[in-house]
Order: C-alpha cells, then structure tokens, then sequence
C-alpha cells in the first residue's frame, strides 16, 4: 500500500465558515505581541498577516481545532499552523506573572489574604495511552489540572502551569511550594476542604481549609457557622475561574 496525499474520486474539500467569539481587544493583544517578536527577530514576512494568524492560534486554543483543518481552511501547511500556535504559546507564557511577585504585589496593596483553589480545564478524550493521566476520576472526565489564586474579590492574580488532570490540588500546591511563598509574603489562604492536610500549623494555618465532619465526628454549630463564613469568604475565586474558562 502506497501513501498518497490525492483525494479519492468520491470525495472533495469542503470549506465551512464558523463564529468564534472573541474581543477585540484579545486579537489586538495576541497580534501585536507578534508584531514586536518579529521586529525583534527581524522577520520581515509571513504568508498571513499578524491579526489572520492571532485568529488562527485562538481558534485552535479555543475549540480544539484540527491542525490540518485550520491549515487547509487559510491555503497553508499543517506545520506552519503548528509552528504559529507554538510560537504565539510561548510568548503569552513570558506574560505570566511570577508567583513571588503576584504575592508581593498583593501584600504591598494592604491585602491580608488570597484565594487558592484548583480546577479541570476539560479537553477532548485522546487515543494515544499516554493521555490515561489525563482523566480526572473526581471530574470523570479528560482534562488539565490548573491551580489558581484570586485576590479576595476574585481577579486572577496567578496560574500554575498545566498538569495531569489526575493532579491533587495538594500535590499541585506542594510542587509549587505555595505555602512557603504563602509565609514569605506575609499573606494567608483561604481553601476548600481539599486542601486539608497541607497546611500543619494548628494554631497559626497559612492556608485556612474548614472543618470536615465524618461518622464518628459530628460538626459543633461553631464549627458549621466557621465553614459558612469560609465558603462566603471564598466564593469569589468562583469568578476567576469563569473568568479564565471564558
């Protein structure tokens, strides 16, 4: 059997046209940090112009578009597709505040503490074994385990880099060392029960988690009073979430 690129007599190319909701001012800022990376690189040309490629990249990191669809759909290879999505991944990464100076900066700012919680960003289901990690029995579904914090009105001040979605938001935190850029800030914590176990200071926590109740132990009405001030506390990061899902 021979590999030809020829289509087959009974098939032919179709070309669709999709929306894509996205903000001006999204476009403007994905097309311009490649503007700047070009003049610094001195690459006078590219087949598409800056906006046509930002639209591309966000497609595919939007919707999961095919590679070879995107590519076939704008006249271009699959490999430059792949080359622009991973160049324009890498200069969005250099954007990312540092986790030290997110802190810093929110210390200097007079805050006393920030919200810490994980999430699943779902993706598609893959075929490969390797992507076995990838699901999340909690979530029961395939995706990437992100870990963020908020400050106490919910605005995303910092994002962990993309890990399995079998991540515990423990392991997560451990990995990242928060607790000790926590102490080092001078700032505490506000988490869900999740997070219990982290943090062992029993009379001064960093990283304040609630009470779980279990068979054998029952919640005083102190105790659920606490966890209902907690969770009205922490209800903001809610809205980083949306705001970073969206």
């Amino acid at each position: 059997m021979t590999n030809t690129k020829e289509l087959a007599e009974d098939t032919c190319q179709l070309v669709y046209q999709c929306r894509l909701s996205l903000s001006t001012r999204t476009i403007n800022h994905l097309a311009d940090l490649l503007r700047r990376h070009l003049k610094a690189i001195r690459s006078r040309w590219r087949i598409l112009p800056p906006g046509k490629i930002a639209v591309i990249v966000l497609a595919i990191l939007r919707h999961d578009q095919r590679l070879a669809d995107m590519a076939g759909g704008n006249d271009v290879s699959e490999s430059t597709v792949r080359r622009w999505r991973d160049e324009l991944i890498g200069l969005l990464a250099v954007q990312a505040p540092r986790l030290d100076r997110a802190l810093r900066k929110i210390a200097k700012q007079g805050g006393e503490v920030v919200l810490i919680d994980g999430t699943l960003i779902r993706t598609q289901r893959r075929t490969e074994s390797a992507d076995r990690r990838n699901y999340s029995g909690k979530h029961r579904s395939h995706g990437l385990h992100f870990l963020t914090l908020t400050d106490e009105r919910g605005r995303l001040i910092w994002i962990s880099a993309a890990r399995p979605g079998r991540t515990h938001d423990n392991t997560a935190t451990r990995h990242d060392h928060i607790l000790t850029h926590l102490g080092t800030a001078g700032l505490g914590a506000l988490a869900d029960l999740g997070f219990r176990g982290l943090d062992n200071n029993i009379l001064a926590p960093v990283i304040v988690t609630g009470y779980a109740a279990s068979r054998t132990h029952k919640l005083t009405p102190g105790q659920k009073e606490a966890n209902r001030v907690l969770a009205v506390g922490r209800a903001p990061v809610e809205h980083g979430f949306a705001h970073l899902k969206n």
